[in-house]
């Protein structure tokens, strides 16, 4: 009927649904799953849409880490994986693919969760407390995508239900954005149902520590407050969070050992062993390319970023892997290698040649909640208070107290922290917009940044052409 509608009716119009990267079940018979494990595999089928090339990888490290002042393109200068140099450059345009693919791949995920919300309520075998916990994982993580889209996009489509094909009404929902203040609104209903059903991290067993708890839903819920400058509402919701504290060893916590550790609140996993369901060319794209390198070299760390670090601070060769350096595992980085910096982060020591990798994308932790805190208590005139915070987080890099004195001053000590703190994290172009800074950032590094039509991505063209005059596209595209 319509091409994009086609995605969304997939799971009422074909009938199955994604469980793991290379298994589908069929959905048509509700008893088959009307046990706890039948349960689960609804929201399981939602995590693992996080391991697929187009949801985290590729078109995601191009869209939301490349086009940032923190990363350039990398790779070999000939080699423009597909639109990594137009994303580098600010000059995309309403048929960018990368911007194309992550939208679509939000919305297969929010299909998912709308997959689980629809069944788990009729799987009346299943434990109730069990069912009702799942309801609060999908609505979290149904959130999570939502915040992405309006933070990439501005007003989208909500999508809060399986749809009819035959559907005028649902053809509507499907292709008519909304206004972001209504996607917000949406998002924290979302967030403020699972906070009631959502049990504490602790109360996890250790083979489920990964899936969303209580903590990881405040933490967001804190998080798209803040993009709403929400001050006060950070700072309640940064107090709910509890049971967490700062990983004494920055540089570990992006190790295998510090998978889910203490200061982890929402993480996805990746597990390079076999069977194999790791993040989909996550490491290899961004591993050190040329000879004796192990990967593509895209989104390598910029000379901004660099100077950023002041003297002495820890996070420089945590976040860095630096060409003609031996690596924690002994691993030699060579002269041959085509760029001078890749992305420390993404390195998988045991599967560093592997198409899937042990490596985690660490979306939400306890450093950045100490300054979501910080922020919201500065703009609040409590600029003591954050200070405090502020240095916590400074102390833990190896650096003395912030100079900083005056709200002023903080502000820009606090924004300056969230960039090295949070460097390839797939915070900092977001972080340029809300703030105010991209303009004169983007500058600074050689870019130009046009006010009015950068804060957000193109809506794809397709949509566009499908929504038949229901949505329009976002200014200067």
């Amino acid at each position: 009927m319509f091409a994009l509608s086609a995605l969304f009716f997939t799971g009422c119009a074909d009938d199955f649904l994604d469980v793991a990267p290379t298994q589908s079940i069929p959905t048509s018979d509700v008893e088959l799953y009307n046990t706890d494990s039948g349960a689960k595999t609804f929201v399981t089928s939602i995590y693992a849409k996080f391991l697929d090339w187009d949801m985290s990888s590729f078109g995601w490290i191009g869209l939301a880490s490349i086009t940032s002042d923190d990363a350039d393109k990398g790779s070999s200068p000939g080699d423009t994986g597909t639109d990594k140099d137009v994303l580098d450059a600010l000059t995309y345009n309403a048929s960018n693919p990368s911007a194309e693919s992550t939208f679509i791949a939000q919305y297969d995920g929010i299909n998912r969760c709308n997959q689980a919300l629809n069944m788990i309520p009729k799987l009346d075998k299943a434990d109730p407390a069990l069912r009702e916990r799942l309801i609060g994982e999908a609505k979290f993580l149904r959130a999570f995508m939502y915040f992405t889209l309006v933070k990439c996009y501005g007003g989208v489509p909500i999508v809060d239900r399986l749809q009819s094909p035959t559907s005028e009404e649902d053809k509507k929902m499907l292709l008519t954005r909304k206004p972001v203040a209504e996607v917000y609104a949406f998002i924290e209903k979302d967030l403020q149902e699972a906070i009631a059903v959502l049990p504490n991290r602790s109360a996890y067993a250790a083979d489920e520590k990964a899936r969303a708890s209580k903590g990881a839903a405040y933490a967001l819920l804190a998080k798209v407050s803040l993009y709403q400058k929400k001050w006060q509402q950070v700072v309640d919701n940064c107090n709910q969070i509890t049971g967490y504290a700062l990983n004494p060893s920055y540089a570990k916590m992006f190790r295998l050992e510090g998978e889910n550790d203490i200061e982890s609140i929402f993480e996805i996993n990746g597990n390079g062993a076999v069977p194999t369901k790791g993040i989909a060319g996550y490491s290899n794209t961004q591993g050190a390319r040329g000879a004796g390198g192990w990967g593509w070299g895209f989104n390598v760390p910029s000379q901004s970023l660099l100077n950023a670090y002041e003297p002495g601070d820890v996070r420089k060769d945590a976040t860095i892997i630096f060409r003609n350096s031996t690596l924690y595992d002994g691993r030699v980085v060579p002269e041959t290698v085509e760029n001078p910096m890749y992305n420390f982060k993404a390195y998988s020591s045991a599967y560093t040649d592997a198409w899937e990798t042990d490596a985690n994308i660490k979306y939400l932790r306890y450093g950045e909640v100490l300054l979501m805190k910080a922020e919201a208590l500065n703009e609040l005139g409590q600029t003591s208070e954050a200070i405090g915070l502020l240095n916590q987080i400074r102390h833990r890099a190896g650096l003395g107290d912030t100079p900083a004195t005056s709200q002023t001053a903080v502000r820009s000590a606090i924004w300056k922290e969230r960039r090295v703190e949070l460097a390839f994290e797939f915070d900092r172009f977001f972080d340029l917009v809300r703030t105010g800074q991209a303009e004169s950032a983007f500058a600074a590094d050689g870019k130009v940044f046009t006010v009015g039509k950068n804060e957000l991505f193109p809506i794809p063209a397709s949509f566009i052409l499908q929504a038949d005059g229901l949505s329009a596209q976002n200014p200067g595209y």
